[in-house]
């Protein structure tokens, strides 16, 4: 998808009206909503099964040739691996079409509560049977993209204290565990097991 699709800008009446069904996000277990590629800027691929890898982040992606502003040398940011948003956020401000979504520019979609109080910095999830992302501390901001895209009051929200709260934007992981996953997935918050290895941990779900 090379992007032809444009969305009709939400108003923020329209946006605070439907907000509490993201406030009302699942925690513990939730689902995998959509899986999106971006194999070069603003392309978007809408995926059935994907690949994450420990180095490269999700196959295929083009994390891995995008330099950052965060990093010394401005080599790819290792805790920027993935982009993680709410999918009743963007559904809120995109509609239901799936390859709207995609217009956000994250990878992963999740029907889960992504919330500073729900998955604090080092919160690990397992998506699927095997898969484990790790949430970081890099913020993951809106940019004037998603504000052309989504329109300003969209972007105002994210901005606003709630927003940053419940990270409406998203929020920034990395891979931990490599495997398969696809939409529909399972997505399960693990306990915080400190020295634990995340296969170990994982497999008390199994």
């Amino acid at each position: 998808m090379a992007n032809p699709i444009t969305v009709r800008h939400r108003s923020m009446d329209e946006i605070m009206e439907g907000l509490h069904l993201v406030r009302r996000s699942p925690r513990g277990a939730g689902t995998l909503a959509l899986v999106v590629r971006r194999p070069a800027v603003d392309v978007r691929e809408v995926l059935s099964r994907a690949e994450l890898d420990l180095s490269a982040g999700l196959i295929g992606d083009s994390w891995s040739q995008r330099p950052s502003t965060r990093t010394a040398d401005r080599s790819p940011h290792p805790d920027m691996q993935l982009n993680v948003i709410n999918s009743r956020f963007v559904e809120l401000i995109a509609g239901p079409d799936r390859d709207a979504w995609a217009l956000a520019g994250d990878q992963l979609y999740l029907d889960f509560d992504l919330s500073v109080d729900a998955l604090p910095a080092g919160s690990r999830l397992a998506i699927g049977d095997r898969a484990v992302i790790e949430v970081t501390d890099e913020p993951h901001t809106g940019c004037a993209k998603f504000a052309a895209r989504f329109g300003r009051d969209a972007h105002k929200i994210v901005w606003s204290e709630e927003g940053r709260r419940l990270r409406l934007r998203g929020l920034n992981a990395r891979v931990v565990v490599g495997a398969m996953i696809k939409a529909g997935d399972t997505v399960r918050h693990l306990p915080a097991d400190v020295g634990q290895p995340a296969t170990e941990r994982l497999s008390t779900y199994e």
